[in-house]
């Protein structure tokens, strides 16, 4: 990869090519007229769903309940995961239309806008098509497979100027933007070290065997970008997760969250190096990520950050499954739910501010609902007023990259030394090959 800057990179993409070809369909690029086309203050925001077996069933609901949005389109390549889909928007008072193959959705005119929930490796490929077609994007974290993926995102946005938001939802929690809003204000003075950690109790995924696709999954459809491979039966729903070719570990599937704050607390963008360690420790069987992993990020010298993921123990950390910590000259600030605590130098609690909403970390289709309310209505106010979300996409690539570099370490097995200027690797042709991937031909994004 070229040590270019970041902005440079995104004006030599979005100046390259006037249209996007992705999955064999064809999108024209958007008129500046189209640009100014922003849904109207008083209007309802229309939009579809794409991936409803979990997550997306929960967050489609939830966009349902906001005043402002019509769900019109539930997508999924499985059948009862489509009906999950439709029910949880049922619920909510909506009478969604259903399709399996989201490029037919986003030839809807009347659609503004996508929720992005498929799996990984799907996230930017869709995203990049939605701002093709002159469609928002709430995107669920992390926004991208590969580093490269998400630098593609960040120029899609702005060519077709469209607001997307990354589902880092802490970023729209009031308690917890108070904590980062006294951070930032020097309330424990420089900070010299930050660490996170997210733990659960996941179970062995065992041994698959490659079997026939089931007749109500569109397997193929379902690997999109994804260069073909045959169905394992442990492979879906959840279990994509741990394999390398869909996935992308714990440390984006939950790591992702925690470094975010970490780097929205600190205020600071690229590393100057990234190192990881663990292994797959706890079973023998297919998964292929670490489900005990260690992250260590350097800022030059201003600060070293630590995340560290645990798979399959779930003992807590400071009295927490998932955190954050941030140690500076004058004390410290943790942080886990939407709201900090402060302590001094002599461990002594100075201040708390605590949080009534209910979080349950073990919950992947819905946390808290309560506070995603929040991350969906500052997603529905952007798009009315044509401005930055607070979890934009810029943002949270560099969130998202601090963890995919953690991962690159730990699979080439040494310390990566990174472009504090725009987050490249530097000198590393082993590591620079995991900076993007292959794609299934005819689905490669271009923008």
């Amino acid at each position: 990869m070229k040590n270019t800057t970041r902005r440079g990179f995104i004006k030599q993409v979005a100046a390259t090519g006037v249209g996007l070809t992705i999955g064999g369909m064809s999108f024209k690029a958007s008129s500046a007229k189209s640009y100014a086309n922003i849904v109207g203050a008083n209007e309802r925001v229309n939009m579809a769903v794409m991936g409803t077996n979990g997550r997306g069933a929960g967050m489609a609901r939830n966009f349902q309940n906001h005043k402002d949005v019509e769900m019109r389109y539930v997508c999924d390549v499985e059948e009862k995961a489509l009906a999950k889909g439709v029910a949880a928007v049922k619920k909510a008072g909506g009478n969604p239309k259903t399709e399996k193959d989201i490029r037919k959705i986003l030839e809807d005119k009347n659609i503004d806008a996508i929720l992005v929930t498929a799996p990984d490796h799907w996230h930017a490929p869709a995203t990049i098509m939605a701002c093709q077609a002159g469609k928002h994007v709430y995107c669920e974290k992390p926004c991208s497979h590969n580093p490269h993926e998400g630098e593609l995102s960040i120029a899609a946005a702005r060519k077709y100027n469209r607001v997307v938001q990354v589902g880092a939802q802490r970023r729209s929690w009031p308690g917890l933007t108070e904590g980062i809003e006294a951070l930032h204000n020097g309330v424990i003075g420089h900070i010299h070290f930050a660490k996170g950690w997210y733990t659960n109790n996941r179970a062995s995924i065992g041994f698959g065997k490659e079997v026939p696709a089931p007749s109500t999954i569109d397997f193929d459809l379902w690997q999109g970008p994804a260069p073909r491979r045959s169905y394992r039966d442990n492979l879906i729903h959840y279990n994509w997760h741990w394999f390398w070719h869909w996935g992308t570990g714990e440390a984006l599937n939950n790591g992702t969250h925690e470094i975010d704050v970490i780097r929205w607390g600190l205020g600071l963008d690229f590393p100057t190096s990234v190192s990881s360690e663990g292994g797959r420790f706890r079973f023998k069987d297919d998964w292929e990520t670490p489900d005990t992993q260690t992250i260590d990020i350097r800022f030059g010298d201003n600060c070293l950050v630590s995340w560290e993921g645990r798979s399959c123990n779930s003992r807590n950390t400071e009295g927490r499954d998932r955190g954050v910590i941030f140690y500076g000259e004058g004390g410290a600030l943790e942080t886990g739910e939407n709201g900090y605590r402060i302590f001094d130098m002599k461990n002594k609690l100075i201040k708390e501010v605590a949080s009534k909403d209910v979080i349950d970390g073990r919950d992947p289709s819905s946390p808290s609902a309560n506070l995603d309310m929040g991350h969906i209505a500052n997603f529905i106010e952007s798009i009315k007023t044509n401005s930055r979300p607070n979890g934009d996409i810029e943002e949270l690539h560099k969130s998202t990259l601090l963890v995919q570099l953690g991962n690159i370490a730990w699979r080439t097995g040494h310390r990566l030394m990174i472009d504090p200027t725009n987050g490249h690797i530097i000198n590393d042709p082993e590591a620079q090959r995991l900076w993007s991937r292959t794609y299934e031909p005819g689905w490669e994004p271009i923008v």
